[in-house]
């Protein structure tokens, strides 16, 4: 295969694989549908905003923005963001990994 094949492998993965790591990694920090859970990263960083602010989380802030996707998902726009993100990224590794194959091989 040469390194167009894996450049352009890597792209559709990293397009389908992008998002919903996206969503697990915010979940995994404690933003999730039923707020921010309790002695998590997240509960830091809010407590941290919070405090920065007087008491309150401001709209529109880092916390604000990760929770409203934890709740609800990544928008039709943000999720398409993201997977071409992906691309690009997965398309980077697979160029590498073609390369690296036309050495060894």
């Amino acid at each position: 295969m040469g390194l167009l094949t894996f450049a352009a492998l890597g792209g559709g993965v990293g397009a389908v694989v992008a998002a919903p790591v996206v969503l697990g990694v915010v979940g995994a920090l404690g933003f999730t549908s039923g707020g921010i859970a309790a002695c998590s990263y997240a509960a830091g960083m809010m407590s941290t905003a919070a405090v920065a602010n007087g008491g309150a989380v401001a709209a529109g802030s880092t916390v604000a923005l990760l929770q409203a996707v934890g709740a609800a998902g990544l928008s039709g726009t943000a999720t398409a963001a993201v997977a071409g993100a992906g691309a690009g990224v997965g398309a980077g590794v697979g160029a590498t990994v073609g390369w690296l194959a036309a050495i060894i091989i």
